[in-house]
């Protein structure tokens, strides 16, 4: 999901799309945003309108004879993937994603975050609606960087990434966006489910639950479309794939949870101080690499996840990647004890939010190791 927040997801690229949750800009002009320039809000809000104003029926482009076949094919899974959210899952999904968006850049946005050195700590932003994120959006490159140079200059990891896709949680109809069909198919319905699933539920203040909650919904739902619909079956190129896919990002988790347990430790230590904290995370930075391409990524089926090797690896570029990541396994774990029931799930954990400070309490902790 793309928090341009303006979004994300957005999150960490690997080679499919990056969403985040838009905080609306625009919502801030209306509410007051008392943490953010309100410059920033305005350049949003115009950049947010500017989407919107640009919407067009999916209906109308798929009649438009200068469409081309692929994105055609791909509007019509959306269309289909809308319908199998409300009537599979039972989310009230609006006008979300009837309309399309064509932009003329790749990049939908760029999402800046920061965190302590010495610690697994974000820096954070209140805004309105959302509560507080620890991201910020920018539609202009040149203010992206800017805040990222000073954001540096105090001391902080960052980390400065592209999104592709948002949801504004239900305020306006988000329009379907050029960015996400650069993703094949199965990506694409993945998304859209994704963005859908934050629409249904969204804890205000719990973006690491709020991310890979939406994760594992987009994920788990994109197999049930693609192996249950007419025309597909559990045999299918695009079944297969969506499970494959699922898979990769369960062992991806373990790996990211494994280390921000090892850092957690290291941070936890009272007898070492800053310096010597950053000095000893390289060792288990350097540690975590050679893992990572020695016995991790060879497991992958579908993904690839080397932007793990590619971008370098910090404080904000560890926990952008755990917000979407974190106890993929045990979500899975929840949907068995269900068996299967994925709209039984969803509706447990709509109730069960609202009876804890903490929505990971509601997951079990005994979750089986995905397959290797």
């Amino acid at each position: 999901m793309t928090v341009n927040i303006f979004s994300s997801g957005a999150r960490p690229r690997r080679k499919r799309v990056v969403r985040g949750v838009a905080a609306l800009a625009v919502l801030g002009l209306v509410a007051g945003c008392w943490a953010c320039s309100p410059v920033y809000v305005v350049k949003a809000g115009i950049a947010e309108a500017k989407i919107l104003r640009a919407r067009r029926p999916i209906v109308e482009v798929l009649q438009d004879s200068t469409t081309t076949a692929d994105t055609r094919a791909k509007l019509a899974f959306v269309m289909e993937a809308r319908r199998f959210a409300a009537d599979s899952l039972g989310f009230n999904v609006g006008d979300a994603y009837s309309t399309y968006t064509r932009l003329d850049r790749d990049t939908l946005s760029l999402v800046l975050s920061a965190a302590w050195k010495d610690r697994l700590v974000p820096k954070t932003w209140w805004f309105p609606v959302v509560g507080r994120v620890p991201y910020k959006g920018f539609f202009s490159e040149k203010d992206a960087k800017a805040a990222q140079a000073d954001l540096e200059k105090e001391g902080y990891d960052t980390y400065l990434r592209p999104t592709a896709a948002f949801s504004t949680l239900g305020w306006f109809n988000d329009p379907l966006l050029s960015t996400i069909l650069r993703a094949d198919d199965v990506g694409v319905v993945e998304t859209v489910l994704h963005e859908l699933a934050h629409r249904y539920l969204f804890v205000p203040g719990q973006v690491g639950f709020n991310e890979s909650y939406a994760e594992f919904v987009g994920n788990t739902a994109a197999i049930r479309f693609f192996c249950t619909r007419q025309g597909g079956g559990p045999d299918t190129v695009k079944c297969l794939r969506a499970q494959a896919r699922w898979r990769d990002l369960q062992r991806f988790s373990v790996f990211i949870d494994g280390l921000v347990s090892d850092l957690q430790a290291l941070y936890n230590r009272t007898d070492l101080d800053s310096a010597e904290k950053i000095r000893r995370r390289e060792d288990i930075f350097k540690a975590a690499l050679e893992h990572f391409s020695r016995d991790v990524e060879p497991t992958f089926e579908a993904l690839s996840f080397h932007s793990f090797i590619t971008i370098p690896l910090n404080n904000a570029t560890l926990l952008a990647r755990m917000r979407y990541y974190h106890r993929l396994p045990d979500f899975e774990a929840l949907l068995d004890q269900h068996g299967g029931d994925l709209r039984g799930v969803l509706e447990g954990l709509k109730a069960g939010v609202k009876e804890t400070d903490d929505p990971f309490t509601l997951l079990p902790t005994d979750s089986p190791a995905p397959p290797g």
